[in-house]
């Protein structure tokens, strides 16, 4: 399994950024601007916090199975696979919509005179924190899960649940 890569991740961020911005001033144009939930920050930071829980449970699972500890309960490799799995594309997703309501929220900036635009600003900054949120947890997530380097592979590419 690859790593996140952090500019892949700012990639998609920027792109989403810039293709939103530009979305948003065409929109507006035509009279009306769709708005911003506030759904969106709260359920970004949910998702961020389930991948923190899920990062500290599996951290100290695997600490004391690594501490042989008599009642430890053992980490399943496909159990952390598949949270591994779920991190990495939780952060894709969360740079893909952090960017997007990044690049309307600086749209918005434009019109912080009027209270609706102004709220809209403010959700969006709240989501833009909360994506960055989601990724931060899930290179956490990947960080507790990555396997010691073998001698044998230095390139350093894969992560691999741990056992």
């Amino acid at each position: 399994m690859r790593e996140l890569r952090i500019r892949v991740l700012v990639g998609v961020f920027v792109v989403a950024g810039i293709l939103s911005w530009a979305g948003a001033r065409l929109w507006n144009s035509l009279g009306t601007l769709p708005s911003v939930p506030l759904a969106a920050p709260v359920v970004l930071a949910l998702i961020a916090v389930v991948l923190t829980a899920t990062a500290l449970s599996l951290r100290a699972r695997l600490k004391d199975q690594r501490e042989r500890r008599p009642d430890a309960k053992g980490v399943d490799p496909m159990m952390a696979a598949r949270a591994v799995v779920f991190g990495q594309a939780s952060a894709l997703v969360a740079a893909l919509v952090a960017g997007m309501y990044g690049g309307t929220g600086v749209f918005l900036l434009e019109s912080l005179d009027i209270p609706a635009r102004r709220d809209q600003a403010v959700y969006a900054g709240f989501s833009v924190l909360a994506g960055i949120a989601v990724i931060a947890a899930a290179l956490f997530l990947e960080r507790v899960c990555k396997l010691p380097e073998d001698d044998d592979d230095h390139d350093g590419r894969g992560t691999a649940p741990a056992v």
